[in-house]
């Protein structure tokens, strides 16, 4: 039933035979898995739906996936991140649009770790694969790319990951198709929370200065 399901959810991006062989390999699937996801033809959600069927299955096991799910994704995203810094700028505009490029890195210029770490948090349709191209190509600190999208990502798929061992296969027919808004939601808030956070002791901190 598993299967099937998972299957069907990823069946518009991966071909049957593919998911099989990543289902039946378990949280080692995460890995191949987000080595695909994060490179420039990325699967969309495909992670998102290993994540949920997996947690559903063993919900004892759910923290595990999403610690695979999260390692998979930054070891994509890394490779990506590596060979566009090795790149450049210059290979970037070869292989992708400069009016989408040029978007990126004005967004990646003002926000830096924000702009790796909300859009990895972030469900699709966000697009997160021209942030990491950004990143290699205007050079950003390894350790900081690193940290932001492990930081990203794990909000991302501990959520999922919870909410699917949670809430149990009765629930999985609907998280599979609603997963992606049931997220967002909750990142929303997550992120809402720490700038609310960050603003206070912002303000504490400057009433302590004038005190």
């Amino acid at each position: 039933m598993l299967t099937r399901l998972l299957i069907a959810a990823a069946a518009p991006t991966v071909t049957r035979s593919l998911w099989r062989w990543i289902y039946h390999l378990g949280a080692l699937g995460f890995i191949p898995l987000g080595l695909i996801d994060g490179s420039v033809i990325p699967l969309p959600g495909s992670m998102d739906v290993l994540t949920i069927v997996l947690a559903a299955r063993d919900a004892k096991l759910w923290p595990y996936y999403a610690a695979m799910a999260t390692l998979g994704s930054v070891l994509g995203g890394f490779v990506t991140y590596r060979l566009a810094r090795k790149g450049g700028k210059e290979s970037l505009a070869r292989r992708v649009p400069a009016k989408t490029m040029k978007r990126v890195y004005a967004v990646f210029e003002r926000w830096g770790f924000a702009a790796i770490a909300v859009p990895a948090m972030l469900p699709p349709p966000m697009p997160f694969v021209p942030f990491l191209l950004a990143a290699g190509a205007m050079q950003y600190s390894m350790k900081k790319f690193l940290l932001a999208m492990t930081l990203g990502r794990i909000v991302r798929y501990t959520i999922l990951a919870y909410l699917a061992a949670r809430y149990g296969r009765k629930t999985l027919p609907f998280l599979l198709q609603h997963g992606n808004p049931v997220v967002a939601a909750v990142v929303g808030l997550v992120v809402t929370a720490v700038l609310v956070y960050i603003v206070f002791r912002g303000i504490k901190s400057k009433k302590r200065v004038r005190s």
